[in-house]
C-alpha cells in the first residue's frame, strides 16, 4: 500500500486498481490546516459520504465507491490523474470541482455584498443572508491549483477535456441528487443549501461520481424549523468559519493574500470549541442519514 496524496482531510493510499481513503481528525478552512484535531471528525465524514454513495447507486448514479473496511476508510475505485486531460482520453479524473447552491450564503453572499456579482444577474432583487435563490446557481472551480478558483465553462472545458454537453450532463446529475438529497434530510428537519461534487471519466467517458459529498465538511446545512423562525443556525463546517471571522482571522488572511504577503498561521481551536465541533459531526451523522452513531 502506498501513499498517494496527503490531503487536508483525509490519506489516500494506492492498492490494486483501487484507493484506499483513510479519514483524519483534521479540520480546514480557508485552506488552511487548523492545528487542532476533532475527535470522531473522520468517522463521521466517511460514515456519512458512504451513506450518500449508496443513495446515489439507488438512482442509478455511477460513482466510485466499493466498500467500507473500518469506520474510518473507504475503498473507491481509482482513475487516472492527467496533468490536461484532453476529450479524447477516458478513466480519469476531472480536475475540477462543481458547486450548486441553493440558497444565498457563504461566499456567494460575499460576493453579493462587495458588488462582484449583482442581484440581477441571479434573478434576486435585493441581498440578504439566506434567501432561497429563484433557480440552482451552479458554479465550478479548479482542483489542484494553489488555491481553489472559479473558471467559466469555456475554461472548465480546456482544463477538464469536457465538451459543454458533458458539463451539462454533469449538472443534471448534481441537480438530481441533491433532489434526492433534500429529500432525505427533510424528513429530519435539515436543509441542504450547498455542496461541491466531484467527478471523473470512465472507460466510456461517462460521468462518475467521486471523492465524498454530503457531509458537513463539503456542504452547508441549516435546521429547519429554525430557518422558518427567520433564524440561521450553522449546522456544517461553517460553524468553524464564522468563529475565525469572528475572531478576526480571516481578515488577516485575506488582506495577506491580496497583497502577496506570509500568510498568518491559523490559531488553534480553544477547548470548548474543540467539544462543540466534534459534537456538531456526531449530530449531524445522525441527522443526515437518520441512523444511530453507536450502530
Amino acid at each position: 500500500m502506498k501513499l498517494v496524496r496527503k490531503g487536508k482531510v483525509k490519506e489516500v493510499y494506492a492498492l490494486d486498481g483501487e484507493l484506499l481513503f483513510i479519514f483524519t481528525d483534521s479540520i480546514s478552512v480557508f485552506d488552511k490546516i487548523i492545528p487542532t484535531p476533532i475527535p470522531h471528525k473522520g468517522e463521521s465524514l466517511n460514515r456519512t459520504a458512504a451513506f450518500w454513495f449508496r443513495k446515489v447507486g439507488e438512482m442509478g448514479v455511477a460513482h466510485h465507491f466499493l466498500d467500507m473496511p473500518s469506520p474510518s476508510q473507504m475503498r473507491v475505485r481509482r482513475f487516472s490523474i492527467l496533468e490536461r486531460p484532453k476529450r479524447d482520453d477516458s478513466n480519469y479524473l476531472i480536475p475540477l470541482e462543481f458547486i450548486v447552491r441553493h440558497y444565498v450564503a457563504g461566499s456567494l453572499y460575499r460576493k453579493l455584498k462587495s458588488g462582484k456579482i449583482k442581484p440581477g444577474d441571479i434573478g434576486l432583487k435585493s441581498v440578504e443572508y439566506g434567501a432561497p435563490l429563484p433557480e440552482p446557481l451552479f458554479d465550478i472551480t479548479t482542483k489542484f491549483e494553489e488555491y481553489d478558483r472559479p473558471v467559466d465553462w469555456k475554461e472548465a472545458m480546456e482544463i477538464g477535456g469536457l465538451d459543454k454537453h458533458e458539463i451539462e450532463e454533469i449538472r443534471e446529475i448534481i441537480l438530481r441528487v441533491d433532489e434526492m438529497m433534500q429529500r432525505e434530510v427533510g424528513r429530519r428537519g435539515l436543509i441542504h443549501v450547498d455542496g461541491k461534487k466531484e467527478f471523473a471519466m470512465d472507460a466510456e467517458r461517462r460521468p462518475v461520481l467521486v471523492d465524498t459529498f454530503g457531509t458537513a465538511d463539503e456542504d452547508r446545512w441549516w435546521d429547519r424549523e429554525r430557518y422558518e423562525q427567520g433564524e440561521i443556525v450553522e449546522l456544517s463546517k461553517e460553524f468553524v468559519r464564522k468563529y475565525y471571522e469572528e475572531i478576526g482571522y480571516y481578515e488577516k488572511l485575506r488582506e495577506a493574500r491580496e497583497r502577496g504577503e506570509p500568510e498568518p498561521d491559523i490559531p488553534p481551536l480553544p477547548p470548548e470549541m474543540v467539544k462543540r465541533v466534534a459534537s456538531l459531526y456526531v449530530e449531524m451523522y445522525e441527522r443526515i442519514t437518520g441512523e444511530r452513531w453507536s450502530v
